[in-house]
This record gives C-alpha cells, structure tokens and sequence, in this order.
C-alpha cells in the first residue's frame, strides 16, 4: 500500500509550465514536489529559455495525469518531448513512456530506484525511445546529499543539458 501523500509537499499547483510553447518539451516528473510556488527552481531558467518546462508535482493530485495527456497528446513527427523524473518517479516516467511508444524521445533518469529501471527501461528503449541515467546521489560525504538527487539540483540540469545538447 502506498504511503499517505505528505500535505506540505501537496500543497500549491499540480503542474508549473514555464518557457516557449512552439519547440521541444521537458516534461518532468517530481516526486519531491519542488516548484511549490508556481515557479521553476532557478537552475532550470537556462533549460525554460529553450524549451518549454512542463513540471508534474507527483504529490499533488492530477500531476500524473497532466503527464498523461502531454504524451498522449503528441503528435507524429511534432516538436520532441524528453521525460525527466527522479528516484520512485522513474516507473512512472518508463511506464508512460511504454504506454505512448513514440511519443518520448529521451527518459531521463536521476536515482532511479533499483527495480523500477531495468526492465521497463528495455521495453521503452526498444520502441525507439532513448532511456539514460543522468548523474546523480552517491551519498557519499562529497555532495552531501542522500539519493533522490533533488532535480533542481545543479548536477540535474548539467546532466540533462549534456545529454539532449542544449547548450
């Protein structure tokens, strides 16, 4: 049974769009329910000023489903849309991923729990869907943090800004 969802974290907008609306898409899965505020954590301005940010706040409710229709809604051949979710997202991220073959063209993992990411991650990669795993938390005494690395995290957007070539 699923744990009851924290009501600080479920507070505020289930989802926060920021960026331009006619070019790639970074829909992102949060598991931690950062951008609270209506507003994208700052580290991700760069990656808004490109693309269009559509962040899903899993603990609020809806957030999924949202994710649900942006896939669902993709069109052939129409502008990429690049999945971004960390830690327990990282089955949600695969499974819709799978449930909309072709509409995704990257998942892009951060701490992606151990059993949510290797058979599902095949299955999406081999409908012609890339799946990577982005730097993340070692928990080592260096960085300090525990894994899930938070996605507002510098590290994140470094990673996600490598791997898709936004530079």
């Amino acid at each position: 049974m699923p744990a009851e969802p924290d009501p600080v974290r479920a507070e505020g907008p289930a989802v926060v769009i920021d960026g331009g609306d006619d070019g790639a898409t970074l829909l992102v899965l949060d598991p931690a329910g950062e951008a609270k505020h209506g507003e994208l954590p700052a580290t991700w301005r760069p990656l808004a000023a490109r693309r269009q940010v559509i962040w899903c706040r899993l603990p609020v409710t809806g957030a999924l489903g949202q994710a649900e229709y942006v896939l669902g809604a993709a069109e052939p051949g129409g502008p990429p849309i690049d999945v971004v979710a960390a830690g327990e997202a990282a089955g949600d991220a695969l499974r819709l991923a799978e449930r909309h073959p072709g509409a995704a063209s990257h998942v892009l993992l951060v701490d992606p729990t151990p059993d949510e990411s290797s058979a599902p991650a095949e299955r999406v990669r081999s409908a012609g869907t890339a799946v990577d795993v982005l730097p993340h938390s070692t928990g080592e005494p260096f960085n300090r943090i525990p894994p899930p690395l938070p996605l507002g995290h510098p590290d994140v957007v470094a990673g996600i800004t490598r791997i898709l070539g936004d530079s």
